[in-house]
């Protein structure tokens, strides 16, 4: 199971230590978590073992293609409106991840425009916001669907997860994306928690 950490900023090498496949940094200004005025160098730094993903929302092209030549970005994780196009041209050079909020089953109408145009999907629980809540939605929802695309659960996962992961049966869900359980404040992450779920999850 691919794991993704999202959120990193301030202890961001303590993290990479643990070898997760991907590592999130947020890109939106609202965010809590928000890296743009860090002005930590290690940040911007080419990794080779994990993957650096940028999250935007609503991003223009332009800015998307500054922040990932600034912090050595292989991936753009793409948050809010943007449509199949951009995301189709970002491929070309990046790995794409588009991420949905989920509240109800309607919620996966959307998905069919982006197959074949996205590498992987993320599925978040709908708030008001982008992502962050901390909050789950019902993972039922994803049973009955036939979702080709692999896939990211994400949306307030902890530790008390785990059973619960291993046990879902759903068609490609190929990993989870951890954030706001696994912190001691924003964009702090709690590396003992992290450990724990990498090793327990592999199990």
């Amino acid at each position: 199971m691919k794991i993704k950490i999202c959120g990193l900023r301030d202890n961001f090498e303590e993290v990479l230590a643990l070898k997760p496949d991907f590592v999130g940094m947020i890109f939106y200004p609202k965010s809590p978590r928000y890296v743009g005025d860090c002005q930590d160098e290690r940040l911007r730094r080419r990794l080779t073992d994990t993957k650096k993903v940028g999250v935007f929302v609503n991003a223009d092209y332009e800015a998307i293609i500054k922040a990932a030549g600034e912090y050595n970005l292989d991936a753009i994780q793409l948050h809010g409106g943007e449509t199949p196009q951009l995301c189709e041209f970002l491929r070309q050079d990046f790995i794409v991840i588009k991420a949905f909020s989920i509240a109800t089953v309607e919620d996966l109408a959307k998905l069919e425009a982006y197959e074949g145009v996205v590498d992987y999907f993320l599925f978040d629980t709908k708030t008001p916001d982008y992502g962050g809540s901390g909050q789950k939605f019902d993972w039922q929802i994803l049973q009955s669907a036939r979702i080709k695309t692999p896939f990211l659960l994400s949306g307030g996962i902890s530790l008390d997860d785990i059973p619960t992961i291993k046990s879902l049966k759903i068609n490609n869900l190929i990993g989870v994306d951890l954030n706001s359980k696994f912190e001691t404040a924003p964009a702090m992450k709690d590396v003992k928690k992290l450990t724990e779920f990498l090793d327990t999850i592999k199990l």
